[in-house]
């Protein structure tokens, strides 16, 4: 009796969802969601377990998130895996999160092509260990082909250094002369990103209660929504990127116009 309640429990949960996903696609999906997963270390303590168990927990949510976003219709997912400041943590943290793509990618690679999930990285990789650049490569290699959802990992990413990076190559370009003064606009910097083939966020999700950007995608998110939530990363399932979802779409996105305002 208690195992029919707890399935039709699930069931009506599970329909719910159905429901939700249905009525949230009539509406505006947002085209690039860009997610700080924030929280797993917290998660793993107020569980009494190790730091490296969060991770590992947040690795699956990453999982559902993304096989969700691609249902959708979501064009692209980028989300902040590592970032340039992370390498301070403790070695012990730091070679188990350099050791997360390898078991991700070998896990769910099948899954991701299946899906028609298109695996891209950004960030320094030519400082992440072998093991960790060729767990990336071997997926991008297998899902170049694939057309639907992008799922961009920032991995050794800052987006101070990327900006840095960018302006170096435009003045070395102006000094060489394939570029002059008057070249250097918004559109030109964005062309030298990491992103520069994906489209800017419209969402972000940061999750665990912080309300900062930790210096992640600081050029891309000017015009981007905010969406923040207590919940740990580990905790955030399809619901939470629903709930995100349903907060964006009922917001006015004016582009420092007045769009859908009276003018007078």
């Amino acid at each position: 009796m208690l195992h029919k309640l707890i399935r039709r429990k699930a069931e009506r949960q599970n329909q719910s969802l159905v429901e939700r996903i249905s009525r949230s696609k009539k509406e505006c999906i947002p085209s690039h969601i860009a997610i700080i997963m924030d929280g797993n270390g917290r998660w793993a303590k107020k569980r009494a377990l190790p730091r490296v168990a969060g991770h590992h927990e947040g690795m699956k949510t990453v999982r559902k998130i993304t096989r969700l976003a691609n249902d959708l219709g979501v064009r692209a997912l980028t989300v902040y895996a590592f970032s340039t400041e992370n390498w301070k943590r403790p070695k012990l943290e730091v070679d188990f999160i350099m050791r997360l793509p390898e078991e991700f990618l070998g896990t769910y690679l099948p899954e991701l092509i299946e899906q028609n999930v298109k695996v891209i990285m950004m960030g320094e990789n030519d400082t992440l260990p072998r093991y960790t650049q060729n767990a990336i490569r071997k997926a991008m290699e297998a899902t170049k082909e694939n057309t639907g959802l992008v799922l961009n990992f920032a991995l050794n990413y800052g987006s101070r250094a990327e900006i840095t990076q960018a302006m170096q190559q435009i003045a070395q370009q102006v000094q060489e002369g394939t570029l002059t003064y008057s070249d250097v606009n918004e559109e030109l910097i964005s062309q030298h990103l990491m992103t520069c083939d994906l489209p800017e966020p419209d969402l972000l999700i940061r999750t665990s209660g912080e309300v900062r950007l930790s210096n992640f995608m600081l050029w891309q998110l000017a015009y981007t929504e905010f969406w923040f939530t207590e919940t740990l990363w580990p905790d955030f399932d399809e619901s939470c990127l629903l709930d995100a979802i349903d907060s964006y779409q009922n917001r006015n996105r004016r582009y420092g116009g007045l769009k859908g305002e009276d003018t007078n």
